[in-house]
């Protein structure tokens, strides 16, 4: 998903912390992997694993050096091995503006998820993915991107992580719609 060249900031999403009872990453700790890898203005967004820094003194020359960095300074810090996305502005501003569920932006934000890939899956594994077949109804993508509105509840939805990652074959971090507006916003403003 990321692109190349020195990011002006970026959205660092962690794969599966402070969810469910899971592994702990405090947004105080997060914060602090950032201060350390150098990276300038870190700021947390709830406490679900959302960072957003700017490259400072950090010497990240793109978006797979920021999650590099993040990803090895939670492992030194907190001895934990947690996979990393860092998206730039531009990449969430694609991911906004290529959301097909508008009705359920303005009325159900909290039950459109935006699921980020590290890369676009292989189409023939997405055709392959039924959603109806776990009770979602809506359910598309745009590259490296899934928008799905689980219009029943996400926790109690059969269209789970685990069976995304088995049919997709790649791990992604899943954020709602209000939550990646958000990030987008901090980015902008961070410039």
């Amino acid at each position: 998903m990321a692109g190349s060249g020195v990011p002006s900031a970026c959205a660092v999403l962690l794969r599966g912390v402070n969810v469910g009872g899971g592994r702990k990453v405090p947004s105080a700790d997060l914060r602090a992997v950032a201060q350390d890898a150098g990276f300038a203005g870190a700021r947390t967004l709830l406490n679900s694993g959302n960072l957003v820094v700017s490259p400072g003194t950090s010497g990240a020359s793109g978006p797979d050096d920021v999650a590099r960095l993040v990803r090895a300074g939670l492992a030194r810090r907190l001895g934990l091995d947690v996979d990393v996305l860092a998206l730039t502005g531009a990449d969430l501003e694609r991911a906004v503006a290529a959301n097909p569920f508008a009705e359920a932006a303005s009325q159900d934000p909290s039950h459109l998820l935006l699921t980020f890939y590290p890369a676009a899956p292989d189409p023939e594994r997405v055709a392959a993915l039924d959603p109806l077949s776990y009770g979602v109804e809506h359910m598309a993508w745009s590259g490296p991107v899934s928008y799905t509105w689980y219009q029943g509840g996400v926790g109690t939805s059969r269209l789970t992580p685990a069976v995304l990652l088995r049919t997709i074959g790649l791990w992604g971090t899943a954020r709602n719609w209000n939550t990646v507006t958000k990030l987008a916003g901090l980015v902008a403003e961070a410039g």
